[in-house]
């Protein structure tokens, strides 16, 4: 019995690490194309604006994976109906914040850019980035919710080619639109919005092959009902937004500290962060949907098999990634340095060195979360990502800097990382038995 959770785990993990990596992509091609192209101006505006995208990308998370968690345990316990119901509702609560957003970005871009930070020259680029991305909204957040019931529906490999040729198609259309084409930032906001929309027509064929478990319901869920699914994925909403949220704030901070060069600085930085990210994120979706199944089997200790698991699997891809950027730092910085301005390479390879300490302990409170939330302790997988996310980064990054300046501001994502693990550590041993 655990050989077999451990092969079906590793199954999940593997399709969903490159699935993530892959959506990751997304932004990382535009961050390398658009410092290609424009520099360090360009990689500006770009990290201004994708805090939006981090929002969007974790709103259409958070409906996902709550109402895939719920289908999960519904489709465990023979639950058709149920289940469908909550498939309908979760697309009728994306297209409806979808349009929501695309009405924002038509309306208030520009608005939202200059709260953002964006001046000058900034401005007029950080506002036709986020223009476009807004008004891709709706397919983001659709794509999220379809790819979570897909993965959910025991198809992660066709979840992941989704993925993948959706980023694939994203860094082509990227080099079309801002090379050959000389689009600038909206042929790199249109690309990426490409992206999403490739891979829902890949995940159509689980329904065309006729291998789907769940169908449009006339009937929705209760607004209630609605409201528990989606705290069952909360914790994956803040750990997106938390990326926008520290995006802004530190963007700010850095803006007083070394202005425009600081921001492109941190844009590096936060990029290759972002892949990281996903890595981690990659592997809690993947075994959400085990995790999920053993909870609603009421299979406690298998819930806990895969969660140990994800834990230990974080933990190795903590370690490698912190030695990559250690021994391999100037190379990375070098990929977004077109200008080769030295100024901007130190700052971004101390920046490197310091954040990266923290994926030594994002990975466990990410699992950690993400567990609890898949066996509906929606509250304390709410208390590690809000602190995390907010409360604890916020606390770090405004204290530091004020006394350390830069490199406070590098220090404070492992310092909140770190508390955070201790507070993983406390909510996963008061799991209700």
């Amino acid at each position: 019995m655990q050989s077999g959770i451990k092969k079906e785990f590793f199954k999940y993990i593997s399709s969903n690490i490159m699935g993530m990596i892959g959506l990751s992509c997304y932004i990382l091609a535009d961050t390398y194309f658009i410092a290609a192209k424009m520099g360090s101006q360009g990689l500006t505006s770009l990290n201004l604006a994708i805090s939006i995208y981090s929002f969007i990308n974790g709103l259409g998370l958070m409906i996902g994976i709550g109402a895939a968690t719920r289908f999960g345990i519904y489709r465990s316990q023979s639950r058709q109906k149920e289940a469908d119901e909550t498939f309908t509702s979760a697309v009728f609560l994306g297209g409806f914040f979808g349009i929501l957003l695309l009405a924002i970005g038509v309306i208030g871009a520009e608005k939202l850019s200059f709260l953002l930070g964006a001046r000058g020259e900034i401005l007029p680029m950080t506002t036709v980035y986020l223009r476009t991305i807004l008004c891709f909204s709706p397919c983001f957040l659709l794509n999220n919710i379809f790819l979570a019931f897909v993965r959910n529906d025991k198809a992660p490999q066709l979840a992941m080619a989704g993925m993948l040729l959706g980023s694939l198609t994203n860094i082509v259309m990227d080099y079309i639109f801002i090379f050959p084409l000389d689009l600038g930032m909206f042929g790199a906001a249109f690309a990426t919005g490409t992206a999403p929309v490739v891979s829902m027509i890949v995940l159509l064929l689980h329904r065309i092959k006729k291998r789907n478990h769940f169908h449009f319901s006339r009937v929705l869920v209760p607004v209630k009902q609605m409201i528990h699914f989606c705290s069952l994925g909360v914790s994956a909403l803040i750990n997106e937004i938390s990326s926008g949220i520290v995006l802004i704030v530190f963007n700010l901070l850095i803006l007083q500290l070394e202005g425009d060069m600081g921001v492109a600085a941190y844009g590096i930085v936060a990029n290759l962060a972002l892949v990281a990210v996903s890595i981690f994120t990659g592997i809690s979706q993947g075994a959400q949907p085990m995790i999920s199944r053993f909870y609603g089997k009421k299979d406690r200790e298998g819930a806990r098999k895969v969660c140990r698991y994800g834990i230990i699997v974080s933990l190795c891809f903590g370690i490698l990634l912190f030695l990559c950027v250690l021994f391999f730092t100037p190379q990375l910085v070098q990929v977004f340095n077109s200008e080769h301005d030295p100024a901007l390479a130190k700052m971004a390879e101390e920046g490197l060195r310091l954040y990266f300490i923290g994926f030594l302990f994002v990975g466990v409170n990410i699992i950690t979360a993400a567990y609890l939330a898949a066996i509906e302790e929606a509250a304390k997988s709410f208390q590690i990502s809000v602190f995390r996310g907010m409360i604890g980064i916020l606390i770090f990054a405004l204290g530091l800097s004020a006394v350390f300046h830069m490199k406070g501001i590098w220090i404070a994502f492992p310092c909140t990382e770190a508390a955070a693990l201790v507070l993983s550590w406390r909510c996963i041993r008061k799991e209700k038995a």
